[in-house]
């Protein structure tokens, strides 16, 4: 079925579109009142709108290796051996398998695989994790599943460089020293 292309209506010129639409507001370039100064940005982190993300859509499946970004949203399914990435957050649909180093995590679906976040760890009622989870702070909410191995990572593992691996926690199993069997001398 085709649509008519449009017709102005007669004893109507047609309009310039560019004189049609509103002006746009204009930020003030340069002075400000006298003693008003503007707020200095923070510096911190980036707003959510300015950051690198991805989304990985409900319906959607991906595998590979991310590198770049900085937020991660999985809605949908993440295959990866290692994604690295500021933040994680899988939502109640989405399916994670595989690694991801991250500063803070937020899992209401389902993660499977190892989960290093250096910072924060949250389980939402919803979210199951499966594997190995390394953080400094955990959070569990109700209803929420933690099955596998969990190690809390000190200061100096949370703070070490994204590339490099945490360092082993200490086996629970006591440790004794090897006996000497050297003979004795008098």
């Amino acid at each position: 079925m085709a649509v008519p292309p449009f017709r102005p209506t007669p004893g109507q010129a047609p309009k310039d579109p560019a004189m049609s639409l509103p002006p746009k507001p204009t930020a003030p370039q340069g002075a400000t009142a006298p003693g008003v100064t503007m707020p200095p940005r923070p510096t911190g982190r980036p707003a959510p709108a300015e950051r690198r993300t991805l989304v990985v859509g409900k319906g959607i499946s991906l595998q590979g290796t991310v590198t770049d970004a900085e937020r991660l949203v999985v809605d949908g399914t993440v295959e990866s051996q290692m994604i690295q990435a500021q933040e994680l957050q899988i939502t109640h649909s989405g399916v994670f398998k595989g690694e991801v180093q991250v500063d803070d995590a937020e899992i209401a679906g389902v993660f499977d695989g190892t989960l290093t976040a250096r910072n924060s760890l949250t389980i939402r009622a919803t979210g199951r994790v499966l594997g190995v989870a390394r953080t400094r702070k955990l959070s569990v909410e109700e209803g929420g599943q933690l099955s596998g191995r969990m190690e809390m990572l000190t200061e100096g593992q949370a703070s070490a460089p994204m590339g490099a691996p945490a360092a082993p926690q200490p086996a629970m199993a006591p440790q004794y020293a090897a006996p000497n069997l050297a003979p004795e001398r008098y």
